[in-house]
């Protein structure tokens, strides 16, 4: 069987290069050699975000989720609270690791697919100054949507906040600009747009924020982000034994991503999932979002007389991987197709063609 083509929003089509780079020799993570692809991986992290050397990058081995809960379990001392933006599954994601350390919160709820409200974020803000943190995904991927990281960050420079976006899904996808768009901290991982494989998490933070950080405050012992600010510091390296096999892959598409220039591959993103987006408009199906919409993922209803699952299950015969939607948009009939990773246009002109000849055979 031939290797299927994964129009999924990660794990994602890697390189060739960045396939290899798994097949580096065996290192020990206490040696000079890690230490010095560590820093290197750490600086690329710092270029890939746009930020600047007020910033300081980390490497966690799991995914976007652990680098996640290594923030939001190591930022809070007692009685400071947090203002959670959602409107999506991984907003919901970032709810019930706050639940679970039980950390003091306030919420701008609005309802899936929904463009957040900045006036209602601006008066939540106002209203209650123990919040230390505005917590928000930057591409909420359950939608496709982008949310407005720009104009919330200026809230939070306004009003002196920590600002947390998760970019798990837009890292490598989108400008991130963390010095632009006043982003305190953000995560990715690299099994998405950066195109390398899951598991291979990082953060990247303001110093300032990081050096004021004590070991009491965080509140997990492996994803302690005190834990591997202070031992990437004193000794380059991770304060557990990390997957160093996924450094490398890591290491070799943020090089990919610097070599081809973040501008082309942004852009390459756009024109795929343009071609996407015309072509499923073109042969009458809808789309979820008319605006916001990210370079990397489109939501798409299927006709109602066609279940997903089991055009899903033709697709896949036919060599193509797509999501089904999340939560009540799986109920909706809706699928989500991405283009991250190693996908070029005419993958897209040839999945599309695939596409129609499935919905016709129902």
């Amino acid at each position: 069987m031939s290797a299927p083509k994964l129009f999924s929003p990660g794990p994602v089509m890697v390189k060739s290069n960045v396939r290899s780079a798994l097949l580096h020799y065996d290192i020990c993570h206490r040696s000079p050699e890690f230490e010095g692809m560590f820093t290197d991986t750490q600086e690329k992290i710092k270029r890939l975000f746009g930020a600047d050397d007020t910033y300081y990058s980390l490497i966690v081995s799991g995914s976007g989720t652990s680098a996640n809960e290594t923030v939001l379990s190591s930022l809070f001392q007692k009685d400071e609270s947090v203002l959670l933006i959602r409107n999506g599954v991984f907003g919901e994601r970032l709810l019930e690791i706050i639940e679970k350390y039980q950390i003091p919160k306030e919420e701008a709820v609005f309802p899936w697919g929904t463009y957040p409200d900045l006036a209602e974020i601006e008066h939540i803000i106002t209203r209650n100054p123990k919040i230390k943190v505005v917590a928000m995904v930057y591409h909420e991927t359950s939608t496709g949507m982008i949310n407005p990281v720009h104009e919330v960050g200026r809230l939070c420079e306004k009003y002196h906040k920590i600002f947390f976006a998760d970019t798990v899904s837009a890292a490598g996808g989108e400008y991130i600009d963390m010095t632009t768009n006043h982003i305190s901290i953000a995560t990715s991982v690299g099994g998405k747009c950066v195109g390398a494989f899951p598991g291979s998490a990082y953060i990247c933070a303001k110093k300032e924020i990081l050096d004021t950080l004590t070991a009491a405050q965080c509140k997990n012992v492996y994803l302690s982000l005190y834990k591997h600010y202070d031992t990437a510091k004193s000794s380059h390296q991770t304060p557990n034994t990390p997957n160093v096999n996924l450094f490398w892959p890591l290491n070799q598409a943020l090089t990919n991503i610097l070599e081809e220039g973040l501008d082309k591959r942004i852009a390459r993103y756009q024109r795929c999932a343009s071609i996407i987006r015309n072509g499923l408009q073109n042969i009458g199906l809808h789309l979820l979002l008319s605006e916001h919409l990210s370079n990397t993922v489109t939501s798409v209803f299927l006709p109602e007389n066609i279940p997903a699952a089991d055009f899903l299950a033709k697709m896949e015969k036919r060599g193509y991987i797509f999501y089904l939607g999340k939560g009540k948009y799986a109920d909706m009939n809706m699928i989500q197709v991405a283009n991250m990773g190693e996908i070029y246009e005419q993958d897209c002109y040839n999945m599309l063609e695939v596409f129609t000849s499935c919905l016709n055979s129902f």
